[in-house]
C-alpha cells in the first residue's frame, strides 16, 4: 500500500475507567472531537472527507447505532459523509485504518478518516447481555476465556515467572511518567472539556501511569484472574488498565496529497491478521508482525520501533523474546499497562503515537502490533516520509 499516507492523527488522553476524569464522557463525543482535530490538522475541509471507519470492541449502549455514523455527524461532518463502525476487539482501530486504506488502495477513496473509540466505563466488557454459543461452550469453550486467563496461560506454559512480568510492569510504569514529563505526548492530545463537580475541566494529559510503582509493592498484589497464586501470574499491577478514550487518523491517496498539498507524515506500508489456539494471547503476533514485515518489503531487522500493546506483561514479553527484539526498539515511551487501554481504540492511538515518535527519533519504519481475543495477534507497518 505504498500509495496510502497518513497525514495526521489525534487522540484523546486516557482516563482510568469507572474511577477517571472521563467516567461520564460519552464515547461518540470522545470520538467527534478527534475526528474534528484531525481533519484540522489535515488542512482540509469536512466534505472532502469520502468516508470515517471507527473501531469499537463493544459496539453497542452509548457506542452503539453505528458509532462511526453518530460521532462523524457529532463532530460536524456534513449528511453527505458516509460512516461505518468495525469490531476486531483490541485490533478494531488499526482494522480500521487497513480497511480505510485498503479503499484507497484499490481506488475507491481518496480521503478518510480512520480509528477508534472505547468507553470501558459507560459499556463494559462483555457488554450487556452475554449469550455464549451452546455448541461452544461444550465442544470448544477456550473461544470465551478471558483475556486475564489467555494472559496467564501464556506465562505458564511459555515460561515466564512473576518476577519478570513485574519488572516489566514496573519499566512501562518508569518510561510513561517520564514521557508524560517530558511532554512527548502534548503535540498528539486533544484536550477535552470534561464537567467533573458542576465545574468544567481541561483533560489533556494520561491519567494512567503511576508514579509510585515499585517492584515491592507489585510483588504484594494478588493475582487477578486465577484461583490461587499458584496458577496466576497477572495482577492489576502487571495487566493493562481499562481505559477510556478515542484516537483518529486522516489517511489520503497519493492523488488526494498532490491535490490538497497536504504534507504526509507517513505510509501505512502493511497490515496483516494471524490466528492460533484461542486460550492464548501473543501466538498469533509471531506470525502477523514477520507477515506484515514482508508485505512490506522489509524485514524485522530493519524496524526501528515497535508498539507492542501490553495486554498483558506475558504477551509483551513472549513477541520481544520470541523475535528478539532490542527492547530499547520497543514501547519507548511505555505501554498500555501503564497508558491504559481502550480496547477499540488503542490500533488507532498507538498509531499515532509512534508516527510521532518515528518523526522526533527519524526512524524510517515502525510496527504497531497486538493480541485479540479469541486467539489472533494483528501488526501494521508504517514507513516515514520525509
Amino acid at each position: 500500500m505504498d500509495n496510502v499516507y497518513v497525514v495526521s492523527g489525534a487522540r484523546t488522553a486516557i482516563g482510568k475507567a469507572k474511577r477517571g476524569t472521563l467516567v461520564n464522557y460519552r464515547p461518540d463525543d470522545m470520538a467527534a472531537e478527534v475526528i474534528k482535530a484531525a481533519v484540522q490538522r489535515a488542512g482540509i475541509q469536512p466534505e472532502q472527507v469520502q468516508d470515517v471507519v471507527m473501531g469499537c470492541a463493544i459496539p453497542e449502549q452509548s457506542q452503539g447505532m453505528n458509532v462511526a455514523r453518530i460521532a462523524a455527524l457529532r463532530a460536524g461532518m456534513p449528511d453527505s459523509v458516509s460512516a461505518m463502525t468495525i469490531n476486531r476487539f483490541c485490533s478494531s482501530g488499526l482494522e480500521a485504518m487497513s480497511i480505510a486504506a485498503a479503499k484507497i488502495h484499490a481506488g475507491s477513496l481518496d480521503i478518510a478518516v480512520a480509528g477508534g473509540t472505547e468507553s470501558m466505563s459507560l459499556v463494559p466488557s462483555p457488554g450487556a447481555r452475554f449469550s455464549p454459543n451452546p455448541y461452544l461452550t461444550a465442544h470448544h469453550p477456550e473461544i470465551y476465556i478471558g483475556m486475564g486467563n489467555a494472559g496467564d496461560n501464556v506465562a505458564r506454559d511459555f515460561g515466564f515467572t512473576r518476577a519478570q512480568l513485574d519488572a516489566f510492569a514496573l519499566e512501562s510504569n518508569q518510561k510513561a511518567v517520564a514521557a508524560i514529563d517530558r511532554g512527548s505526548f502534548g503535540d498528539q492530545i486533544v484536550p477535552l472539556e470534561v464537567p467533573v463537580n458542576g465545574k468544567s475541566t481541561t483533560f489533556a494529559v494520561d491519567e494512567g501511569p503511576r508514579r509510585d510503582t515499585t517492584l515491592e509493592g507489585l510483588a504484594a498484589l494478588k493475582p487477578a484472574f486465577a484461583v490461587s497464586a499458584e496458577l496466576g501470574f497477572h495482577t492489576a499491577g502487571n495487566s493493562s488498565q481499562m481505559s477510556d478514550g478515542a484516537a483518529a487518523l486522516v489517511l489520503m491517496s497519493g492523488k488526494a496529497v498532490k491535490e490538497t498539498g497536504t504534507k504526509p507524515l507517513a505510509r501505512f506500508r502493511s497490515y496483516n491478521v494471524a490466528a492460533g489456539d484461542p486460550k492464548y494471547l501473543g501466538p498469533a503476533q509471531l506470525i502477523a508482525i514477520p507477515k506484515a514485515c514482508e508485505l512490506a518489503g522489509i524485514s524485522i531487522a530493519d524496524v526501528g520501533l515497535f508498539e507492542i500493546n501490553e495486554a498483558f506483561a506475558s504477551v509483551a514479553l513472549l513477541v520481544m523474546r520470541e523475535l528478539k527484539l532490542d527492547p530499547k526498539k520497543v514501547n519507548v515511551n511505555g505501554g498500555a499497562i501503564a497508558l491504559g487501554h481502550p480496547l477499540g481504540c488503542t490500533g488507532a492511538k498507538l498509531s499515532v503515537q509512534i508516527i510521532d515518535e518515528m518523526r522526533k527519533r527519524g526512524e524510517r519504519y515502525g510496527v504497531v502490533t497486538m493480541c485479540i481475543g479469541g486467539g489472533m495477534g494483528a501488526a501494521g507497518v508504517f514507513e516515514l516520509v520525509d
